[in-house]
């Protein structure tokens, strides 16, 4: 399937972004620890979430996590301290995704873990039952969906759990984010020092709990303000907190830089509230960013600063090159075909100064990678249309995205 992109001359649109992914599915997983009957609010409906949603539910002999990173890493955690023994597997791409680090982790703590294929990676084969917890050191320049696994689990460990993070900590806004939930349920966890998180032995509370919209799924309407050449254009996102602590909140900052300026407005029950974003003047020539906080930013910021022409060099991305797919090959790859000859280094690094290739035009591949969608996605806005190749991809994070796109003026036409 390929949708071909048309965009509008005007961009006005009043859309509700889903539910905050990062936080539904912490919530998930800190309810079922809590042994509560009672459901988190607003729940988000993208795949990954649905994932972890039907597995506690049921809880069966063999756990497929499908393309669900998170679900992986997460449910690896969980099973280890739920009693019954269960394996846990995904797609192929997931089968070739590391796990070794937070495996050794919890065998240390452990953990009866073992590989029912190639050493390092899923499927795993785990024999849940309690564990004592206690002291325990792991690499901060992991993907934070390691530590964050760990720290869920640590109010349900006999001693708790101190987790120190050894050399630089990326992604720990992520890491922030956890413990917020965590404390929202009860936990007592917090930073005992500037590298060292400590989780004591205090069991989750139940209590009704509403999920925020996501702020990761609002950076691609900031990316369309960016882009669009409507100087009118207003577009007004509902449910996003102006204090929060998702990671990707950063995108107002980044993109006020492109020209975007978010105005918070209260609505009449005062419970939500209103993100207005609206136009002024950028003269921004070039931007350098350190994406260690927030990492899935990335595509959106790459895309939309050569789009407008803006020189880059981008730092912190080496965890793109172990999500759904290798985020950075895949952006210098799909790019070239909109004529963009960006260049990478250290396996961490991208940089942009204005380099042209010819372009194909061809449709954009999206490598089961739901962000590389979203992303090129509003490059109609500036090419007038782009094609999209299998783009149901959204559903992993923002399954609406079409639906709301159309509602903003998009036209979609469906192609074989």
């Amino acid at each position: 399937m390929i949708y071909d992109i048309i965009a509008p001359q005007q961009l006005q649109a009043n859309i509700t972004p889903p539910a905050s992914k990062s936080i539904s599915n912490r919530a998930l997983i800190i309810h079922a620890l809590s042994g509560g009957n009672i459901l988190p609010d607003n729940l988000s409906d993208c795949d990954d979430t649905d994932v972890i949603l039907r597995i506690i539910d049921d809880l069966p002999e063999t756990v497929d996590i499908k393309a669900a990173g998170t679900a992986m890493r997460f449910m690896t955690a969980y099973l280890s301290v739920m009693e019954g023994e269960h394996s846990i597997t995904g797609t192929e791409r997931m089968k070739h995704r590391p796990i070794s680090v937070l495996v050794d982790a919890l065998r240390y703590l452990g953990a009866d873990i073992t590989y029912e294929g190639e050493e390092g990676f899923p499927p795993l084969r785990i024999k849940g039952h309690t564990l004592e917890g206690g002291q325990l050191e792991i690499p901060g320049d992991i993907s934070s969906q390691y530590i964050s696994a760990l720290l869920m689990i640590g109010p349900v460990l006999a001693r708790g759990l101190e987790l120190r993070m050894t050399g630089e900590i990326v992604s720990r806004p992520y890491i922030d984010l956890t413990l917020c939930t965590m404390r929202e349920f009860g936990a007592e966890a917090d930073w005992s020092d500037v590298d060292t998180v400590t989780v004591k032995p205090h069991p989750y509370t139940q209590k009704p709990y509403r999920i925020e919209s996501d702020w990761s799924a609002a950076s691609y309407w900031y990316e369309m303000m960016a882009l669009t050449k409507d100087t009118e254009a207003v577009v007004n996102l509902t449910g996003l907190m102006d204090a929060s602590k998702q990671g990707d909140s950063v995108v107002k900052y980044i993109f006020s830089l492109m020209g975007v300026k978010t105005a918070f407005e209260s609505t009449q029950q005062g419970e939500l509230t209103t993100v207005k974003l609206s136009h002024h003047r950028c003269m921004l020539p070039r931007l350098d960013y350190d994406f260690t906080g927030s990492p899935d930013l990335a595509q959106t910021v790459v895309v939309t600063c050569v789009l407008m022409g803006i020189h880059f060099h981008f730092t912190g991305l080496a965890s793109l090159k172990i999500k759904e797919t290798d985020r950075i090959e895949a952006l210098k790859q799909e790019l070239r075909k909109l004529g963009y000859a960006i260049q990478s280094h250290n396996d961490s690094e991208l940089s942009w100064e204005g380099e042209r290739c010819e372009p194909t035009f061809e449709p954009i591949d999206t490598y089961e990678d739901h962000r590389m969608a979203l992303a090129f996605a509003p490059a109609a806005l500036v090419l007038e249309h782009i094609k999209i190749r299998n783009p149901e991809v959204v559903s992993k994070s923002y399954p609406h995205y079409w639906d709301d796109l159309q509602v903003a003026g998009f036209r979609i036409i469906k192609q074989d």
